[in-house]
């Protein structure tokens, strides 16, 4: 099994938009539905007002590097990335759980 960990925080240079976050967290919250290969999804806001927090976490699993494969490169994921990019950087680990 690995698990694969997202933070996500807008980018410097983008205002805060609440409808637009909002929207775009609802999306992140589906998407774990709607990929097969993910078995455990979970998406949150970061609650703690603290310089080093990032805005948003995600912990996601799948069986295997195939499985996180086919997760990554599924076109539900492929355009949520392409709709994040402008707003929103990240940094990623994925480990064996």
């Amino acid at each position: 099994m690995l698990r694969h960990v997202v933070l996500f925080r807008r980018k410097p240079d983008v205002a805060q938009d609440a409808a637009l976050e909002s929207a775009l967290a609802a999306r992140m919250l589906a998407l774990g539905a709607r990929i097969p290969a993910i078995t455990s999804w979970r998406f949150a806001k970061n609650e703690m007002d603290r310089p080093i927090c990032w805005d948003y976490v995600l912990e996601s699993e799948v069986a295997d590097a195939q499985a996180l494969d086919d997760y990554l490169f599924h076109p539900l994921h492929q355009a949520l990335v392409a709709d994040l990019k402008p707003y929103f950087e990240w940094a990623a680990a994925d480990y064996t759980v």
